[in-house]
């Protein structure tokens, strides 16, 4: 079939920016998240304090308390509803507690609690893997470890230190729960139900013939507002738990239903002319995807407020369909059964996204039954959703454990993180004891705080957290000579203090919430021994020392950051992703005899990509390579995987791996010479965005000429027999026999392992939809040719630069 397709489409116009006001960089910006912040803050931290310490007279239970509420209420920020708060926070006390634990029992032994600190801390970062809760409480985590690892103590105060970092847990998710200001919903659960309504509106539209550009515009505009949602925070908004991994599933398969929809209209907006069972069927998933888009929205879970999406209806619709082309074509040109076939094509392969959607949607909002759970599970993780309810659940199971073992990889950004916070909090544990500063902990944070993914962003953190620790201390003395250390003077100040430095993050420079920071333990410090300033003078030291460590490991261990990490992932999941579209493609044909096994490897890979270039774009200073750019190539690598995923659910009938048809036997090696071609393709862009290798030239990379299954020529390389055999070929893809196939093969329907058959052919329907998958990547490869050349040059450069 030689099919015309326009170039993908573009980014939609964004508005042009108002004209922007210079604000002095001092001037906070307000936040109502910030304020609710402040507010519990200023409330839990001075009370739980001058309970324990003033109240039952207890130092090491007040000094755990007042730092585990700013741990739990400053530090930590946990999204989600009430359910999940209160199991982050429960889950930060737990962890907490055992880091205390240890902490405490190897401070005596300094080499022990150097040798210690590194598997304690590099467990806590790289449990940040599990969800965004739990990588927001990374932090938060380890407070409890690098104070009492880095301070005097015996056995004997962990009771007292443990009941202080309690008392604070609970009294801080009371806070949290009771003081916070109402939800506005989840950003990414309402993007996703504004493009699952804009790709209903515009589906509804083009059936009944009254489609316009617009519908469709709002469908990108729609989508791109999805994936902004999804690719806006430092942390992959999805976790591992199932609804996280079905929300996720959710925002991918809706990007990929607003690119088949694109492909379904391209040329012209409306499927008025498609055939009556194909525009049912198109209908009906247009009535879903309206009310996934209710489902999603029901923030409060209010039962009944809309049906719930139900795909009997449509899976009778695609029987119906599939019933109707295995019906004797009628008598018409070659163009107009092209033209049904592709609508049919269009039809199903909408429909089964949808029905993925559904499924999805379901679990993400916990009203889904667990066959269903433990059917969709083995999808996310690459693999079909055959066998038992049981086995399905192990395979789960086992690809979720494979998902996090595999992060074990330097390929990951968590495991390089984890392993360069390890290697620079157990330096710093080490340099507090060998230098003898009175206050370790102070060299642990600091190093901590200022600690970034690159060389370069943490020696610019650390310049400013100096300074902001040089002004806390300014400001904390001339304090201290104003007020001395009057016990009603500190506790007055205190709480004002802690005001400035909660509500300080993402409203004022770093620079500022060091600063206040600093003061809070001026105050705080000197109500437990009032020695003046001089606690001001000591923490410069200290952070200083801290800044230190850290700039030497930030050089030493990986100091492109996660640059270089995204560039080899990129490599990773654009080489395992062709990998997957041989496996599946070859199956398809009946090419192969095993399934395609790389689909959890490609999840796995495209996982990685996702958390590589979340902690890039959050890293600090000037980006050479554009946002846009990166989340495109991103988004191949996610059609990629989704394609060859599709393709691995079409299993070759067994009698199309046995015919012998010169015609046919042209069309399988004509499909497969145009996969490989696809895959070369995607080798090369691989090669191009991965490692540099010494003296490499890099050289552009072009897209294939795709021709699959061209009804008027034959391809190029293709022999004298295989030439003949073209117009056999567009005689068999443009006709139908009853049954769909053959009959002397004496085979019935497909079973329903298949993915779908249209019968759009007498022989070999399956045929059809291996074109069209090839085609539809080959009409958007186009798109990710530059972004990877950007991605390129720039690796090729030095890390300082």
């Amino acid at each position: 079939m030689s099919i015309a397709r326009r170039p993908p489409l573009g980014r939609p116009p964004q508005p042009a920016a108002p004209p922007s006001v210079t604000r002095p960089v001092w001037l906070p910006v307000w936040s109502e998240a910030a304020g609710f912040r402040t507010l519990r803050a200023v409330l839990v931290i001075p009370s739980l304090f001058a309970l324990t310490y003033e109240g039952f007279g207890n130092l090491q239970m007040a000094l755990f308390a007042a730092f585990g509420g700013f741990a739990h209420l400053v530090v930590a920020s946990f999204g989600g509803s009430r359910r999940d708060k209160v199991i982050a926070h429960f889950g930060l006390a737990v962890t907490g507690s055992l880091g205390l634990i240890i902490g405490t029992a190897v401070s005596g032994v300094k080499w022990l609690a150097v040798l210690v600190t590194i598997p304690v801390v590099f467990g806590i970062f790289f449990a940040g893997v599990a969800g965004p809760n739990a990588a927001s409480g990374v932090i938060a985590a380890l407070f409890p470890y690098v104070l009492p690892v880095a301070t005097p103590g015996t056995v004997s105060t962990i009771p007292d230190r443990l009941a202080g970092w309690w008392l604070a847990s609970a009294v801080a998710t009371v806070a949290v729960l009771v003081l916070s200001p109402p939800s506005l919903g989840d950003r990414l659960r309402a993007a996703a139900a504004g493009s699952a309504r804009a790709l209903a509106a515009a589906l509804d539209a083009s059936v009944a013939g009254t489609a316009t550009p617009a519908d469709h515009q709002a469908c990108q505009a729609a989508k791109h507002e999805l994936m902004s949602a999804f690719a806006s925070t430092p942390y992959r908004p999805t976790g591992l738990a199932t609804a996280d991994q079905a929300l996720a599933s959710v925002v991918q398969y809706l990007e990929w239903c607003t690119t088949l929809v694109a492909d379904a209209t391209d040329g012209h907006p409306n499927l008025d002319r498609a055939a009556q069972p194909d525009r049912d069927l198109i209908a009906e998933s247009a009535v879903l995807l309206r009310r996934v888009g209710d489902l999603l929205a029901d923030q409060d879970g209010i039962a009944g407020a809309s049906p719930l999406p139900d795909t009997t209806q449509m899976e009778r619709l695609r029987e119906a369909s599939a019933a109707y082309h295995r019906e004797p074509a009628p008598d018409g040109d070659y163009d107009s059964a092209e033209a049904a076939a592709r609508h049919a094509f269009h039809a199903q392969t909408i429909s089964l996204v949808v029905r993925n959607i559904v499924a999805d949607s379901m679990i993400a909002t916990r009203r889904a039954d667990p066959e269903t759970i433990a059917a969709r599970r083995r999808g996310w993780y690459g693999v079909q959703p055959e066998g038992t309810e049981s086995e399905r659940r192990v395979a789960a199971l086992y690809g979720a454990l494979g998902v996090l073992t595999r992060h074990a990889s330097i390929r990951s950004v968590w495991f390089l993180n984890s392993l360069r916070a390890s290697v620079a909090l157990a330096a710093a544990v080490l340099v507090a004891d060998v230098s003898g500063v009175q206050h370790g902990f102070w060299v642990v944070l600091g190093t901590l705080s200022v600690l970034r993914t690159n060389a370069a962003s943490t020696e610019s953190t650390a310049l400013r957290a100096l300074g902001g620790t040089v002004i806390g201390f300014v400001v904390g003395a001339l304090l201290l000579l104003g007020i001395g250390t009057s016990t009603p003077a500190l506790w007055t100040a205190l709480p004002i203090a802690i005001a400035v430095a909660a509500y300080a993050p993402g409203t004022l420079p770093f620079t500022f919430g060091q600063a206040a920071f600093t003061v809070v333990i001026v105050v705080l410090f000197n109500l437990l021994v009032p020695v003046g300033w001089t606690v001001g003078l000591l923490r410069i030291q200290d952070v200083a020392l801290g800044c230190l460590v850290s700039l030497a490991v930030g050089v030493l261990f990986w100091p492109r950051g996660a640059a270089s990490v995204v560039g080899d992932d990129l490599a990773d999941g654009f080489r395992i992703g062709a990998a997957y579209l041989t496996q599946s493609v070859d199956w398809a044909l009946g090419n192969r005899q095993e399934p395609p096994d790389a689909g959890p490897a490609a999840v796995t890979a495209g996982i990685r990509l996702d958390e590589a270039l979340r902690g890039f774009l959050a890293e600090q200073g000037a980006k050479h390579l554009s946002k846009q750019d990166l989340w495109m190539l991103v988004m191949a690598t996610m059609r990629l995987r989704l394609t060859a995923y599709s393709l691995a659910g079409l299993q070759a009938p067994p009698h199309a791996r046995h015919h012998h048809q010169r015609g046919m036997a042209y069309a399988r090696n004509a499909l497969t010479r145009a996969a490989a071609d696809l895959a070369a393709f995607y080798e090369r862009v691989a090669v191009l965005v991965g490692r540099p290798a010494p003296h490499e030239v890099v050289l552009p990379v072009a897209v294939p000429a795709f021709t699959g299954l061209n009804g008027t020529s034959a391809s190029a390389g293709a022999n004298g027999e295989e030439a003949s055999a073209v117009a056999e070929v567009s005689a068999a893809l443009a006709a139908a026999g009853p049954d769909g196939m053959n009959d002397a093969d004496g085979e019935g329907r497909a079973g329903d392992t298949d993915l779908v058959r249209i019968i759009t052919t007498r022989h070999h329907p399956h045929l059809l939809w291996v074109h069209e998958h090839l085609q539809h990547l080959s009409s958007h490869a186009d798109g990710i040719t530059g972004p990877a050349s950007h991605v390129a040059e720039q690796r090729r450069q030095p890390w300082w630069r």
